[in-house]
């Protein structure tokens, strides 16, 4: 028992002295290659989309130009300082540097990726990257990135470092966000700091700004902003509002955009107007009609007057017309005038019935009217002068013959003029 408990320990601790002793002497044979080993070629790898940093510039911070770092032993190359010459550019985030067994050195140099640029009051331009540090900007390459500008007063001292100002710190968190959500990426354009130092965003579909204020709650608020573009303003029209405020945590309230109602009362006043012209433009012509009208029925009377005159005086003559009369008194006595003319005709007719009883001599020829006139005034019908045929008596009757009678066109004629 004694001696197996002896023996156990020694053997372990010998099984790691010789392990160590082993890789001692690999390492100085490593060493003694890497001594005699030559730099043969620089490879840089440089990972991501942005370019901020090419790989000339990686070349000027390792001095390949000047031929130093090729042909020289391995040894001698100082791979530390290699890898803080490359940290030490703005836009590097992460390099290293190392050495492989085929005497080529290997460059991966990782670049700083920016997520917001601020424009500050003082004239100041520059990036902040997704850890929220600040950046230069860059001769090679101008990032795509959500942009904010105002009333900022976060300065940059032309090296990287973090912001210092509360507001940096809320623009940053809140374009982080937008950032990291595609429906908000696509749709705001732009982040605005007005004089109240509160955060204004500038969407690209439509003409409001959204009153953030600042970035408490913002998966909260943008949520509530996300049910007011669905359900209000498909409604109302993407350009009712002039602002639409969310900086309160369980509403939106918009402000309503005064130029768009200006112009909607502007355009129901200038409707109006026009409805007006119209109106008057519609009652001048029926003045104008209804005077054409009255001239013209005082033109036939005129001539009808001049008619009467050729043929015999009459005592009662019309009224000359000296006002113009509505249309439908117009056409009244029109329609009266032509009646009455229709009805006095066969009357004329009935005194001159029995030709043989009438002497033609008796009769003053009449002057007949004009056919051309449309219109005749009652007074200015034919009214002969007919003598009484009482003192007359009748011619004899042959004998055996029924003597003429003109029983039957009286009945006609009454029957005409009844019509």
């Amino acid at each position: 028992m004694f001696k197996k408990r002896i023996w156990k320990p020694l053997l372990i601790a010998l099984g790691w002295t010789i392990s160590l002793a082993g890789l001692v002497v690999l390492m100085s044979f490593i060493e003694v290659k890497k001594a005699e080993m030559v730099c043969k070629a620089i490879k840089v790898y440089i990972p991501g989309n942005q370019y901020f940093i090419d790989r000339q510039e990686v070349d000027n911070i390792l001095q390949m130009s000047s031929h130093t770092l090729i042909g020289s032993r391995i040894e001698n190359i100082d791979i530390h300082a290699l890898e803080n010459k490359l940290k030490a550019n703005p836009f590097i985030e992460f390099a290293k540097v190392y050495a492989d067994m085929d005497g080529v050195i290997q460059v991966e140099v990782s670049q700083r990726q920016p997520i917001l640029r601020i424009m500050n009051r003082f004239d100041q331009d520059f990036y902040v990257d997704q850890h929220g540090l600040k950046m230069p900007l860059s001769q090679n390459f101008t990032a795509r990135v959500l942009v904010a500008n105002g009333f900022i007063d976060e300065l940059f001292a032309n090296k990287v470092d973090s912001v210092h100002t509360a507001l940096a710190k809320d623009i940053f968190k809140t374009a982080d966000f937008i950032r990291k959500d595609s429906l908000w990426d696509a749709q705001i354009a732009q982040i605005y700091v007005n004089k109240d130092h509160e955060i204004e965003l500038i969407p690209r579909v439509g003409n409001q700004r959204i009153l953030l204020g600042d970035a408490d709650s913002l998966e909260q608020r943008f949520s509530n902003l996300e049910a007011f573009y669905k359900k209000a303003l498909p409604m109302v029209g993407w350009d009712a509002y002039r602002i639409i405020n969310i900086k309160y945590a369980n509403q939106v309230i918009g402000v309503k955009n005064q130029t768009l109602v200006d112009s909607l009362k502007a355009a129901e006043l200038k409707a109006k107007a026009v409805a007006a012209d119209s109106a008057l433009a519609l009652a001048a012509a029926r003045n104008k009609s209804d005077a054409l009208a009255a001239a013209q029925l005082k033109a036939e009377m005129r001539d009808a007057a001049a008619t009467d005159d050729d043929t015999e005086p009459v005592a009662d003559q019309p009224k000359p017309v000296t006002t113009a009369a509505k249309p439908t008194e117009v056409k009244a006595k029109a329609s009266k005038l032509v009646a009455k003319k229709a009805v006095s005709k066969p009357a004329a007719k009935k005194t001159v019935a029995n030709k043989s009883a009438v002497k033609p001599a008796s009769v003053k020829p009449v002057k007949k009217p004009d056919a051309n006139k449309a219109v005749i005034d009652e007074r200015a019908l034919y009214k002969a002068p007919v003598k009484k045929q009482a003192d007359k008596k009748p011619a004899a009757k042959p004998a055996g013959k029924k003597p003429a009678t003109t029983k039957p066109a009286a009945k006609k004629t009454e029957k005409k003029t009844s019509i």
